[in-house]
């Protein structure tokens, strides 16, 4: 199609295979292509957040995995903990 804007050429390295392999199973509609596109657009759409945004986009996901309920069993981090001596 003719532009007069800048395209771009991008390899399809691993990394990039497996973003748009991600983006394909979250639209799946759409082409390799125009996957790309979506994830070029939700890349710069959290590199606009603000610093508070950020923190509230944290302090968000923090709550919401407090309020999953999940409980451990007695000694759960003692037991995890215990074998750490042998990587120091």
């Amino acid at each position: 199609m003719p532009t007069t804007r800048p395209r771009h050429q991008i390899t399809e390295t691993d990394d990039i295979a497996a973003a748009v392999e991600a983006g394909l199973q979250e639209w799946p509609d759409l082409s390799r292509s125009e996957v790309i596109r979506e994830l070029i657009l939700k890349g710069a759409e959290s590199l606009n957040l603000t610093a508070v945004e950020r923190v509230l986009a944290v302090e968000l996901a923090l709550k919401e995995l407090a309020s999953l309920d999940i409980h451990y069993p007695e000694g759960y981090l003692e037991d995890l903990r215990k074998d750490w001596d042998r990587y120091a």
